[in-house]
């Protein structure tokens, strides 16, 4: 009573309302796959990061509009590509190395804050009069290319040794207001993929390069406790565009190679 057409009484989304089930995150149970088809470039293809959730969102009122889908976060990158004694380069992160951001977002630089918006999200726009069941999923790898000779010399020369690759990811499904913005977080996954390989530069292409270290990696961990999402993991820019390529020489200055977009 009272209540009718009241806008207190308007069905609020709330976390206790949203059901989450069947939430999956794996790791591919297969080493990297290393290329050696060019005489320009070594390239190496990790397996796949999966995750996958069922959700069930109560009500949504008229004129409210519901995305779920995942967000995912770069929170540590360490990826070396060492030529003998001469340097190395490096792709970095310089607001995670400098520790200005905790994370740096890893959308497809489209569909912000999203991962993407394929699988990745589903939207629903109110008034529904009853609970809406639905499905999301996402997938990551790597798939680089990293030069047989040292980046900024003339030669063609092959002299790359090593290549070390180190990366840590957050994910989150979250709930998002269109309208408001108010962000649910409905489950939090970490994860990280480690590349190691070793490069003998003076054999025949075909059969320079070898992974080292464990063959698998690491299963991700869904955490009982949800982490919250750091504002840099929200926006511009994404990892592609945020990273840059250095030339650490083992005897002078740095050098950027490639710079932020």
């Amino acid at each position: 009573m009272g209540c009718i057409q009241s806008i207190a009484c308007k069905p609020r989304i709330r976390r206790e309302n949203i059901v989450v089930y069947e939430v999956s995150a794996s790791i591919d149970q297969c080493p990297t796959v290393i290329e050696e088809n060019s005489p320009i470039v070594l390239r190496y293809k990790t397996p796949y990061f999966r995750a996958s959730a069922g959700i069930v969102m109560p009500p949504v009122p008229r004129n409210e509009t519901w995305t779920v889908g995942w967000i995912q976060a770069c929170t540590q990158m360490e990826f070396y590509n060492t030529y003998g004694d001469i340097g190395m380069s490096s792709w970095e992160l310089p607001e995670l190395r400098e520790g200005r951001a905790k994370a740096i977002s890893d959308s497809d630089g489209v569909s912000y804050p999203w991962y993407g918006n394929t699988t990745e999200t589903v939207t629903i726009s109110g008034p529904t009069s009853k609970p809406s069941r639905l499905t999301v999923s996402m997938n990551d790898n790597f798939y680089p290319s990293v030069t047989w000779a040292v980046p900024v010399s003339n030669s063609n020369a092959p002299m790359l040794t090593h290549i070390t690759r180190d990366q840590s990811f957050i994910t989150w499904l979250v709930a998002l207001n269109s309208a408001t913005k108010e962000r649910i977080v409905l489950q939090t996954v970490r994860w990280r993929m480690h590349v190691d390989i070793a490069v003998d530069p003076s054999m025949p292409l075909g059969s320079r390069a070898s992974l080292v270290g464990r063959p698998y990696q690491e299963q991700p961990h869904i955490l009982a406790n949800n982490e919250p999402i750091p504002p840099n993991a929200l926006g511009r820019p994404n990892a592609n565009d945020a990273q840059v390529l250095m030339w650490r020489p083992r005897r002078g200055a740095p050098l950027v190679v490639i710079p932020s977009k």
